[in-house]
């Protein structure tokens, strides 16, 4: 019978609920011993060293982690009860986003939902041990959470639904939920929250987690999150500038394809996860994972001059250098803002937007409106009047990007192909604007610049999301629209050496 099982595959239980959620991700449990990796493993061996987890799911950081002190500290607590006891009662500490997780994380820490229990492997005298929840609501001023800017609509609830209002974030005294000081604070926080009306918007929250646990002073900090923090947006660009001026960030691991982290999961600009230390500031030792693999390592400064964001990759580093050594402008200067003709309207307090007023038929003094997603067509005819900004574009030419574009496995296109739009002519928020452009043929110049693939590596740099707002094309090098470009000019004006521009023929393909 013995012979039945030998090579049979036993997964730990929790690997196999990694891929469950994109915004509440599972750990999978060799990516949890990553991160404890990172950490000085003689914490392990101290009786004193105490852990917390601020956003327990199933438990399986406190589950390893005890791993670890049970064989660490058998030294000095030889019998295994007392030693369990202790690591249990004085070292591990755990705080449960939902109910449904708190009895998970207990179930996978005390093998028991309930640790006063005579199926606990060790007894506490509370039904929650030392994971604990609450029940917490959150607090509205002009129908947003003062403490992670919810949707009042979206979340003001009775108490018998999840109100997602995380008790570590939901107070300005988190050191008083334990009552007690933390060597080491780990864990992964909820991404995002719902910001109500249709689709994927939402509103980032992780930061919240990372901020709290820094006001706590822990002497280690390290938590998995998303990288799309590295070139802001949305709620980050405060929490971006602090962690690229952050030098305490001694440890970064990236991962470009988050799926190789995550498997069954898709996070635009991948994910990270990295090691704080309180007592020790420096240079980042940087680990880049592509393909299965590390692909590079560095030490180096989070924060590379003018890009104001991590530059992931050393060509990049490079390249970026010559192209700055040129001194020249910044294609950003013909890249208008979001929106460019006013058309993001949203139903107040919400992110629903509401649909522009336009006609299929053209009529009198109609402006052609260029849209997408709503129609199929996706081509109609507004009245000039009800145009609300950007004006001086209308009669001129101009380029049209649709800003979404995701990102998906290398090489990538980047973005969009972009289009030339003739004068008397506008377009929804969907669209990145180029412009105002003089003639059609300067327009003509522009594409083929950006058709590059040296044009879209530069965007690259900055791009870690789908959007593609106009601050992607902040490192991009404006050029002289006189004449049309190609790759192997550009490779030549910057000096590119063999390794970079093969490296760029790589990570991005031709314009589709």
């Amino acid at each position: 019978m013995a012979k039945l099982f030998e090579g049979v595959y036993n997964p730990d239980v929790l690997s196999c609920l990694a891929n469950l959620s994109n915004d509440e991700v599972f750990t999978p449990p060799d990516v949890v011993n990553a991160m404890l990796d990172m950490l000085p493993q003689e914490l392990f061996e101290d009786p004193g060293t105490t852990f917390l987890d601020p956003a327990c799911k199933t438990g399986v950081f406190l589950r390893e982690i005890a791993k670890r002190l049970i064989k660490g500290l058998e030294g000095k607590i030889p019998d295994l009860q007392k030693r369990v006891d202790h690591i249990f009662h004085k070292q591990l500490f755990g705080i449960a986003i939902t109910e449904l997780t708190s009895l998970l994380s207990r179930r996978g820490v005390y093998c028991s939902k309930y640790p006063d229990g005579n199926f606990s492997v060790t007894r506490f005298d509370n039904p929650e041990g030392n994971i604990m929840y609450r029940h917490t609501k959150h607090t509205w001023q002009d129908g947003k959470c003062v403490f992670c800017s919810s949707n009042q609509k979206e979340y003001d609830r009775g108490d018998e639904l999840e109100s997602y209002a995380y008790i570590f974030i939901h107070t300005t005294q988190p050191e008083k939920i334990f009552n007690m000081k933390f060597d080491v604070i780990i864990g992964n926080p909820p991404y995002q929250m719902s910001d109500g009306g249709h689709g994927a918007s939402a509103m980032p929250i992780y930061q919240y987690f990372v901020n709290q646990a820094k006001k706590l002073q822990p002497r280690y900090l390290s938590m998995i999150i998303p990288a799309r923090w590295y070139s802001g947006g949305r709620g980050l660009d405060e929490f971006r500038k602090s962690m690229l001026e952050d030098r305490k960030i001694r440890v970064l691991h990236d991962y470009v394809i988050a799926a190789e982290c995550f498997p069954g999961i898709k996070l635009e600009g991948g994910t990270c996860f990295f090691l704080w230390d309180r007592d020790n500031a420096g240079e980042c030792q940087i680990y880049t994972h592509f393909q299965g693999k590390v692909t590079k390592q560095e030490s180096r400064e989070l924060l590379e001059n003018n890009s104001g964001t991590i530059i992931r990759y050393s060509q990049q580093v490079s390249v970026l250098k010559k192209v700055n050594s040129k001194n020249e402008r910044s294609f950003v200067e013909i890249v208008h803002p979001n929106d460019a003709f006013g058309y993001d309207v949203r139903v107040q307090n919400t992110m629903l937007r509401i649909k522009p007023k336009y006609s299929l038929k053209e009529f009198d003094g109609a402006v052609k409106f260029y849209y997408f997603g709503w129609r199929k067509e996706g081509v109609g005819y507004v009245n000039k009047g009800e145009i609300r900004k950007g004006h001086e574009l209308i009669d001129c030419w101009k380029i049209f990007i649709s800003r979404a574009y995701g990102m998906g496995v290398m090489p990538t296109q980047v973005i969009n192909k972009p289009f030339i739009v003739e004068p008397n002519s506008c377009c929804t928020e969907t669209y990145t604007v180029i412009g105002p452009i003089k003639d059609k043929k300067t327009a003509e110049n522009i594409v083929s610049y950006i058709s590059t693939k040296f044009f879209r590596f530069m965007v690259l740099m900055l791009k870690n999301t789908q959007s593609t707002s106009q601050k992607v094309y902040q490192l991009v090098p404006i050029q002289d629209f006189s004449k049309p470009w190609t790759d192997k000019e550009l490779y030549a004006k910057y000096g590119l050496t063999q390794d970079e521009i093969d490296f760029i023929e790589t990570m991005i393909k031709p314009m589709e």
